[in-house]
This record gives C-alpha cells, structure tokens and sequence, in this order.
C-alpha cells in the first residue's frame, strides 16, 4: 500500500506568512546550527539522510541541493542510502550517520553503544550540535512532508 501526503495546498511561503512564529523559530534553530562550528558538509548529509527515512521529498531535494551547492561529493549522495557498506564515508561521517538514523526512528532510543563511537570522533559540543540538527530536520520532515510541501527543482 503506497501512502502519499495530502495536497493541502500548503507550501513552505505559506508556513512562513500564516505561522511566521514557528517559522521564524526554525530558523533560529537552524541559524544555531549553522553557527555552531559543526561542518556544513557533514550537517547535510546528515539532514538528507534523515529526510530519506522519514519519506519527505521537500526536504530531501532542498537538502541534496544544499549539499550539492557546499561541493559534497555527488558520489556521496548516491550512496547515502547505503553508507555502511560504502567506503566513501569517514568513520566521523558514519559514526554521525548511525546517530542520525538511531535518533530518526522512533522512538529515539539509540543503542548506548553509539555515543562512545561519536565521541571519538566529536566534542561534547559537537554532539549536543548534531542532536540539535538531526532534530531541527526531524522537525521540518514532520512538517513538509504532512503538509505536502511540493519539492523545489533539483539543482
């Protein structure tokens, strides 16, 4: 059985001019993220990862096109549904990925066996950032992709 978002009529400008308070509030969110010192290349894979498993086409090819736009490597996004059996990721990159993916299921419970594989690779800082960025995705999946948000060009 195929489900598919409703057609509500609803885009990510309309969000913005009839809820500007949440949609301001992501932002902020999102600027946070951005300001934190986490690599932009790696927060990108991250976010497109996450929009794959939660199915939201929005913010999937928003995020491709970002990624794409900070030169993460094209053969990187080909694989990303398959990152850990591909040897184009750092074990940084895969050790952020498994987080991603761990916190993206629900409920997010990730295995304990997670956190000590990220810190080797990231600062206590840089995990609390990653959170923060795989739930700042989570959250806009959980909104674009309800509201049938119709997905921008691929570039």
């Amino acid at each position: 059985m195929t489900t598919q978002a409703p057609t509500s009529g609803f885009s990510y400008s309309r969000l913005q001019q009839e809820h500007p308070a949440a949609t301001a509030a992501l932002g902020q969110f999102g600027q946070a993220i951005k300001d934190s010192g986490l690599s932009p290349q790696l927060t990108e894979l991250v976010k497109v990862r996450a929009s794959q498993k939660n199915g939201c086409a929005f913010c999937l090819q928003y995020h491709v096109n970002l990624a794409r736009s900070l030169k993460v490597p094209q053969a990187q996004l080909d694989q990303l549904a398959t990152w850990q059996e591909s040897p184009l990721f750092s074990a940084a990159e895969k050790a952020a990925l498994a987080w991603t993916e761990a916190l993206t299921i629900t409920p997010a419970l990730p295995d304990s066996a997670l956190m000590p594989s990220l810190r080797e690779h990231f600062s206590e800082a840089d995990c609390v950032h990653l959170t923060l960025a795989i739930a700042h995705i989570n959250a806009w999946n959980r909104i674009a992709g309800p509201l049938g948000f119709t997905p921008p060009p691929a570039q």
